[in-house]
């Protein structure tokens, strides 16, 4: 062969290479070579400012809101007084009205081990607009209060909506970086979805619930003022039958209520919303989800209920992620991902975020459904209908981060980081929508990694033909 023949069978060849890369087959993508400092950290002090409790004896501290109903015209309010019961009350108004609303809600407490609860206050307001700032008071007189929160638009395909995303949070002083790191980001998020592990206080003798607190007080700043949706992770079990407490997510429950009766759902770990244009699953990986389970049968209806129309994106929260490729929790959640995988890729979720592994990590749009005993397909493979998969685990508890990977990178993954951070998604209409995720070491505007999402449904069931997405990269999927 001569030499003009050669140049030109390389040059094809170096061409097919790079689509074969384009379409998912070759091995994966980026691993970040960003060096981080000493990532060990221990928990605050419970002397940190932080912690300190509000002044006043028996001042409602542990200020939390989250959704109270399936579109966003309710909200639910808690708090904790700890020496009396104080009041059930909450006084709300709209920012720019005269009128007074009041709304009564009750109180709940546990035991656990030789640990007595304050009292946990849950408080339903009902009949809310949309799209309005309004401030609430708990407590009376030189005790009381005064809070604010911003109502979402009503629920439609084209509203746009901007969503934090925070995971595995603890309460070190790395997880006080990551909450600023969110307070201050420039794209502002307006409500977080957080994919499970708050206090780590399982991880104290006998599970001191002293730090589920603290970890309260820690984040009332953000947590009194927009909501956050809850997924509970594996130090949420708070089970310990070798100190007479085998009941799982005994203080998670009491302490966080969840609308889950609003979804038709038999248990507070899964359920769902709509917020702006998104339909929101949170499921449970630490309940039984096998085809004869509650949350298995639920799953499947709610699937079908979907009105994409409606809400065009639709997002899952779990605590296990179904990929990762790092070597810790390495396939713990592949028991889901079989049970559930086909499903996501039938409905054509568009995004599944998850916690648990203490790193950062997106794979590209891939599946592993076409396995049977006699094909021997048994590997993910590029599938533009199914989900992108984001692993944010990475708040920074005292855990510390999982930086040991597999390798090579397996082609499913499409960047992978061992860092602290917090992500955003940013919806900007039914077609599309853009993902971030902020590591703390950097300026608060700075993306390390990010992604335009390009709507399943719409993208490729709704538009026409020549808008459809034909292949996936690292820059839009």
């Amino acid at each position: 062969m001569g030499v003009p023949a050669f140049r030109l069978g390389f040059s094809v060849l170096l061409v097919f290479a790079f689509v074969l890369c384009d379409l998912g087959v070759c091995n994966g993508g980026i691993t970040s070579r960003f060096v981080r400092d000493d990532d060990a950290s221990s928990d605050m002090p419970l002397d940190s400012d932080v912690f300190r409790p509000p002044p006043g004896k028996n001042a409602p501290q542990q200020v939390h809101i989250t959704q109270g109903d399936s579109e966003g015209k309710s909200v639910i309010i808690s708090w904790v007084t700890p020496d009396k019961p104080g009041s059930n009350r909450v006084v709300y108004w709209a920012e720019n009205s005269d009128t007074r609303n009041h709304a009564e809600g009750y109180f709940v407490s546990y035991k656990y081990f030789n640990y007595t609860s304050g009292y946990i206050h849950h408080c339903t307001i009902n009949d809310l607009e949309y799209d309005t700032k309004y401030f609430y008071v708990i407590g009376f007189g030189s005790l009381s209060r005064r809070f604010w929160f911003t109502t979402p638009p009503k629920v439609g395909p084209d509203v746009p909506y901007t969503f934090g995303l925070i995971g595995d949070l603890g309460q070190t002083h790395h997880s006080n970086r990551t909450l600023t790191h969110y307070e201050l980001n420039p794209t502002k998020g307006q409500t977080v979805l957080f994919v499970g592990d708050l206090s780590y206080a399982d991880r104290y003798p006998f599970h001191d619930n002293t730090r589920w607190d603290s970890w309260g007080r820690f984040v009332e700043r953000s947590t009194a003022y927009q909501p956050w949706i809850w997924t509970a992770g594996n130090h949420e079990l708070d089970s310990a039958p070798e100190i007479g407490e085998s009941e799982p997510f005994k203080p998670y429950l009491h302490r966080y209520r969840v609308p889950h009766n609003a979804s038709d759902g038999s248990s507070p770990l899964w359920y769902s919303i709509k917020r702006a244009s998104a339909y929101i699953i949170v499921l449970s990986s630490y309940s039984s989800f096998v085809k004869s389970s509650p949350q298995y049968k639920w799953l499947a209806n709610e699937l079908e209920k979907v009105n994409r129309d409606e809400t065009p994106w639709l997002i899952v929260l779990m605590h296990t992620p179904m990929y990762s490729s790092y070597v810790h929790h390495y396939m713990e959640g592949e028991s889901m991902r079989v049970v559930f995988e086909p499903w996501f890729v039938k409905y054509k979720v568009d995004v599944v975020f998850a916690g648990h592994v203490h790193a950062y990590e997106r794979s590209e749009r891939i599946s592993n459904i076409e396995y049977n005993v006699v094909n021997g397909l048994c590997s993910p493979a590029y599938n533009i209908e199914a989900p992108v998969y984001i692993t944010i685990g990475d708040g920074g508890n005292s855990e510390g981060l999982v930086s040991e990977m597999t390798e090579p990178q397996p082609k499913y993954s499409a960047y992978r980081e061992a860092s602290y951070g917090h992500g955003t998604l940013d919806i900007k209409n039914r077609t599309h929508a853009y993902f971030a995720w902020h590591r703390n070491q950097d300026e608060y505007a700075v993306e390390a990694d990010s992604l335009w999402l390009h709507n399943r449904e719409w993208i490729s069931t709704k538009l026409p033909q020549s808008s459809e997405m034909t292949h996936l990269s690292s820059a839009a999927a």
